[in-house]
């Protein structure tokens, strides 16, 4: 009896056209679906920081309301954090993840179909508030209560549903990770054999199912203050903006580690491939990060060192924090210690996996000068603190995305990018990021709080050559997506091994990989 192969459209034969797309339940669709949406994403949040930096050029320049400078800053962090990074990574999982545990797909298909398709519309509705009465938000990306629920547009409610949305879609995506980690490895897949970035990714999903319930539950406090007149975070009625932060952070500091975790997986597969020479300290990497996922729990309130909290606090959550910054240290020697004695070769992809370890260090050293409490009174608050996130965030989290984009592409299309404009690229958004981004963290120390539309003269000149380094990054990333593009439309044919020397469970399959994992490799036909 032969087994009868499974087709969803057995009966009505394959989808056609775009509407594939719409009812695939492949995790490779899903995957590349995930990774467009989160392109576009990206530009748009770049576009309302493009007008934050226009409008910080010169000061005494009024290019837009300020009012409406508010709902820039608030929609461009909304949209990078929830909109860019996150499901960048996810994209990047659904891809990869099956093909590096040899499962033929994710383990709920379904599931995954449904995860990625509600998340187009969460931010229909949040951009739509752009154009409500009132306008969008303009409370900042962390919205604390009182300021968005008692002071906030109209359009508030709005933004909380979407947000429930996106929350409802990590949540799922987290259990899809889950599932098909602990259950579909391939025979002799054993946990200490997982390629880094299913290892990073299965704690990061952990991490998801952990903080998003308390993310609901705080926007939902919130829709029933601004709706059911209850009093959770307005003090005229009992209640505490404290208790906002407190929630907020004990969401939010995972948060970050939740758009970091599976950047280190992906660094941990390019620069081995690269330095051609196996990672040091698998083990140490793979205990680092859960040590840092579960210590992440622990440090939410350094964010709050100004709140008034009692000493002993602030000398816990100092101390939490520095310790935080011990197993990440782990994985920079560990990176390094890879690279020494390798025989490297600095493609495109190596190059934005050192750019990423060299930016991501300073970004981490900015960091614990913010843990120390006293010294923190003077930084909060102040471009010191938007210079360090950024260094963590840019050329971490979205260094890394661009690194593996780079690194699969070969894989995904069977072609090969354009590596003399992939360079252009890689050069573009090193200088730019830089140029945008290190000057604040000298506006900062000096005074310059974030957040505001305009600021004293002496602040001048390095806003101005913050502000171009911001445009230069921005334009860089157009250039990105013309490699992309070009890339999937065709060129030179890839190499069945592109990266030579690369070894790796992926690499064991043909150029480009088979639209099923499970269709047999032509060369076994």
């Amino acid at each position: 009896m032969t087994a009868i192969p499974h087709d969803d459209h057995a009966h009505h034969g394959p989808a056609k056209g775009l509407w594939r797309w719409v009812v695939t339940t492949n995790h490779k669709d899903i995957g590349a679906m995930y990774l467009w949406l989160s392109f576009a994403m990206f530009l748009l949040g770049g576009a309302f920081a493009m007008v934050i930096r226009a409008e910080l050029f010169q000061p005494g320049f009024s290019l837009v309301a300020p009012e409406f400078f508010n709902q820039m800053t608030t929609m461009h962090g909304l949209i990078m954090v929830f909109g860019a990074v996150m499901p960048a990574f996810v994209g990047l999982a659904n891809y990869m993840i099956p093909l590096m545990i040899g499962a033929p797909d994710m383990a709920l298909p379904r599931l995954n179909n449904l995860s990625f398709w509600i998340l187009p519309f969460a931010f229909l509705i949040l951009v739509s508030t752009l154009f409500m009465e009132g306008g969008g938000p303009n409370f900042g990306w962390t919205f604390y209560a009182p300021l968005s629920t008692t002071y906030g547009p109209p359009s508030t409610v709005f933004f909380i549903l979407s947000m429930h949305i996106m929350g409802a879609s990590s949540i799922m995506g987290a259990i899809n990770i889950i599932v098909t980690i602990w259950n579909m490895r391939a025979p002799g897949m054993t946990w200490m054999k997982m390629p880094l970035f299913v290892w990073t990714w299965l704690i990061t999903a952990f991490l998801l199912i952990m903080v998003m319930p308390v993310l609901a539950g705080l926007i939902t406090m919130m829709l029933l203050d601004i709706t059911a007149q209850t009093s959770f975070f307005n003090a005229a009625g009992g209640g505490s903006p404290l208790l906002f932060q407190h929630l907020f952070w004990f969401f939010g500091h995972p948060e970050v580690y939740i758009m970091i975790l599976p950047a280190f997986g992906i660094i941990s597969a390019i620069i081995p491939a690269f330095a051609r020479k196996p990672l040091f300290g698998y083990a140490s990497m793979v205990y680092a990060t859960a040590a840092i996922a579960i210590l992440s729990f622990f440090v939410w309130a350094h964010h709050m060192f100004t709140v008034g909290m009692p000493f002993a606090a602030q000398l816990f959550f100092m101390i939490s924090t520095m310790i935080i910054a011990v197993p990440t240290g782990v994985k920079v020697f560990n990176w390094v210690a890879t690279m020494i004695g390798g025989s490297m070769t600095f493609e495109v992809p190596m190059l934005f996996a050192i750019a990423f370890v060299v930016l991501f260090t300073i970004g981490g050293f900015s960091g614990l000068m913010l843990a120390i409490a006293p010294v923190d009174y003077q930084y909060h608050d102040t471009y010191f603190v938007v210079a360090h996130f950024h260094y963590v965030l840019v050329p971490g989290a979205v260094f890394s995305i661009m690194a593996g984009v780079y690194y699969w592409l070969p894989k995904w299309t069977g072609n090969m990018f354009h590596e003399g404009l992939a360079k252009v690229h890689f050069w573009m958004s090193f200088v730019g990021v830089n140029v945008a981004f290190f000057p604040q963290h000298f506006v900062g120390l000096a005074g310059m709080p974030r957040r505001i539309p305009d600021y004293p003269l002496q602040f001048a000149n390095f806003n101005m050559i913050s502000s171009m380094g911001a445009f230069l990054f921005g334009l860089s990333q157009l250039l990105f997506m013309f490699i992309v593009i070009k890339c999937v439309m065709g060129g030179k044919k890839a190499e069945a091994k592109p990266w030579e020397g690369a070894e790796g469970l992926e690499w064991d399959l043909p150029s480009p990989l088979p639209y099923h994992t499970f269709e047999t490799p032509p060369e076994i036909k």
